[in-house]
């Protein structure tokens, strides 16, 4: 099964998970410089105060997980949805997609975290959830009346309607502060890219036709 996923899926699943072996290894100081952290000045490891966001951060984030749990879950959705997304789409531009939610879930989340950090809270970001919310929407839109069945609870739905539900709970658990360390806009940012990106191929709102590739 795994040899028969589309190219890019399957190398996203490869990269993340030797990358999560190399976290067990990899010094304080290699995570700083990998992890997303906000654009203000934190304690760094030779004991100083600086800024350790760097802009590469915006991509590298995305391959780092905070644990075991995060990872699976994470590699999970991509297994589920991103294969049928790249056959739809092909390679190149399934990841050119999947790279811009990336980066436009860290751009969200670079300016939450640093309003955050502005108020004694600084953290940094690792996750692939941003590029994978992004192609949880890209699926709702091109798979709109195929069923999905979740985890907990095991209920099945449209994936239209699980788009709805998780963009729902994201916003209101981001608005409302719960789990401040989860990067619920982070999620709504790889959302938002996505489906920005998606209308630009189409030609549709908010751009123009004449701007259709």
């Amino acid at each position: 099964m795994f040899n028969q996923l589309p190219p890019f899926t399957r190398t996203l699943l490869i990269a993340n998970g030797l990358v999560f072996l190399l976290q067990q290894f990899m010094a304080q100081g290699a995570m700083l410089a990998f992890a997303l952290w906000p654009m203000v000045e934190v304690r760094l490891p030779d004991g100083g105060i600086g800024s350790a966001f760097l802009p590469w951060q915006l991509l590298t984030y995305g391959f780092l997980h905070g644990n075991l749990p995060h990872l699976f879950f994470n590699m999970l959705a991509l297994l589920m949805f991103g294969g049928p997304i790249e056959q739809l789409w092909g390679t190149r531009r399934f990841a050119i997609y999947y790279l811009v939610c990336v980066v436009g879930a860290g751009l969200v989340q670079l300016v939450v975290a640093t309003i955050a950090a502005q108020h004694g809270n600084a953290y940094p970001t690792v996750g692939a959830s941003g590029g994978v919310f992004g192609v949880l929407l890209a699926y709702g839109m091109m798979f709109p009346n195929h069923r999905v069945m979740l985890l907990f609870p095991p209920i099945p739905m449209k994936a239209r309607t699980l788009v709805i539900v998780f963009g729902a709970i994201e916003l209101v658990m981001g608005v409302g502060g719960a789990r401040s360390h989860v990067a619920h806009f982070a999620h709504l940012g790889g959302m938002a890219f996505g489906f920005l990106l998606i209308q630009y191929w189409r030609g549709r709102w908010p751009f123009s036709p004449r701007r259709r590739p």
